[in-house]
């Protein structure tokens, strides 16, 4: 069972979340954070930076694209290059380099990415270093007390993440200590009023641990929420309804951070149509930009041609290309979307965007077009 709120350990959580504009039909929220690195315009896409960079980018040219938040890995920073080094150097922010906003997840993760090396129990963790076997333990405190040495803008509690596709009693077991170990985590929380520690809603695929989770979690007075355990390797209908089920009861005055949540590959350019696979043949002689449209150095400087070529030959230049379009054209689409919202337009702002990528609306796929509909979005 969950652990009771002791409403003496719980100070009023800032209020972070500006809203600037509802969808009347679909209840989607423009908004802005509040955080102390500046203001974040929200909907957003968050690069993740596992080990304190992202991969085949620098910090300058993220911020150049216009990226205000991006995510650190707790787990792995925690192992290298260590909190105590990274406090030495004023912190992630300064280690990094990086003058904007940062998310650090609280490790729960790797109980799945690394469940061969781990062992959870209620006091916390226990991994196996995938760097030297050495065995560690993360609990709630020590998740707590590492990003607070990091000091990210936003940090996780520690959760008992099971993968998606994981039926039966562990699921039960894992949503009610995630509840617990929340509580664990505010207690432990040194830098409330500089740090905001986010709760992460659990319960798998069952509607009926989903609502308790979240009946239980939004009684604590943190600054937002995140919707975890989800895009596992369930269902995309099983994912949406999830999600809709948490949106629905989560508080309309805080922020929602979807976790997990992203499918581009190396090789593979994001465009309106869906996706370029510039490793094929058909691409070889074609000099246009990945996409016309598109502001980002990739797109004005280099040719699809150019881009198959590095492809073929390995060389590592392919993989910097690649990522700093695909950020550029994620970065862009939410700001198209908030625009959309904020000129409540957002509708039709979706159906166009499904009749550009599938053309004909019979061929949008089913889950899509059922997760629009249950907000009030029709497509044919």
């Amino acid at each position: 069972m969950a652990a009771a709120v002791n409403p003496t350990s719980l100070e009023s959580a800032p209020r972070i979340m500006r809203l600037v504009a509802e969808c009347s039909r679909s209840r989607a929220r423009a908004g802005e954070l509040r955080l102390p690195h500046g203001p974040v315009a929200t909907p957003v896409f968050m690069p993740v930076g596992t080990q304190a960079t992202m991969k085949g980018i620098t910090a300058e040219q993220l911020d150049a694209l216009g990226c205000r938040i991006c995510l650190g890995n707790t787990y792995h920073l925690g192992l290298r290059p260590g909190p105590e080094l990274i406090q030495k150097a004023h912190g992630l922010h300064g280690f990094m380099n990086w003058p904007h906003n940062l998310l650090t997840d609280s490790g729960g993760f790797q109980m799945v990415s690394l469940v061969s090396l781990s062992e959870v129990t209620e006091e916390g963790v226990r991994f196996r270093s995938p760097y030297d076997g050495d065995e560690t333990l993360l609990s709630p405190e020590k998740s707590v007390e590492i990003q607070n040495a990091l000091g990210s803008d936003i940090i996780m509690q520690l959760d008992d993440v099971v993968s998606s596709t994981v039926t039966g009693p562990r699921v039960e077991e894992a949503m009610y200590r995630s509840i617990r170990w929340l509580d664990r985590c505010i207690a432990a929380h040194q830098r409330p009023d500089k740090q905001n520690l986010f709760a992460i809603i659990q319960g798998g695929l069952d509607a009926d641990l989903r609502a308790t989770c979240l009946e239980e979690m939004t009684k604590r007075d943190v600054p937002g929420f995140a919707i975890g355990g989800l895009s596992g390797g369930e269902s995309k209908g099983q994912f949406w309804r999830m999600v809709a089920l948490s949106t629905s009861r989560l508080p309309k005055d805080k922020p929602r951070y979807l976790m997990g949540v992203g499918t581009a590959r190396f090789g593979s350019a994001l465009v309106p149509t869906g996706n370029l696979q510039l490793k094929k043949k058909q691409y070889e002689k074609d000099f246009r930009p990945i996409d016309s449209n598109c502001t980002c150095p990739t797109c004005q400087k280099h040719s699809r041609a150019f881009l198959h070529a590095l492809l073929h030959s390995d060389n590592t230049a392919a993989l910097h290309h690649l990522t700093v379009h695909n950020i550029a054209y994620q970065l862009q689409l939410m700001s198209a979307v908030r625009a959309s919202i904020v000129e409540k337009r957002f509708p039709d702002f979706v159906r166009d965007f499904m009749g550009t990528m599938y053309g004909d609306p019979t061929l949008c796929p089913t889950w899509a077009t059922e997760a629009l509909a249950s907000v009030g979005i029709t497509l044919r």
